[in-house]
């Protein structure tokens, strides 16, 4: 299950005492996704991927302007 914790300003899949997290920035109507993160215990089986397309989906409903410094969350822009 993913959590959004807006606060933190990160997605989160919590599995066995590990996080797996997407984080981003936010700056006026602006979204940057800075980093996604998944422990190497969980590689693999697409928790990144779901985690991204939790957070492009998020942030396309809230309409920001979305860029991304992580190269991973990139690869999904058009």
């Amino acid at each position: 299950m993913i959590e959004h914790q807006q606060e933190r300003q990160r997605f989160v899949v919590a599995k066995d005492g590990h996080e797996s997290v997407l984080e981003y920035k936010l700056s006026g109507n602006r979204i940057n996704f800075t980093r996604t993160y998944v422990p190497d215990v969980f590689r693999g089986q697409g928790i990144a991927k779901q985690l991204v397309d939790k957070g492009l989906e998020w942030a396309r409903a809230e309409q920001f302007d979305i860029e991304a410094d992580c190269w991973y969350v990139a690869k999904f822009l058009d």
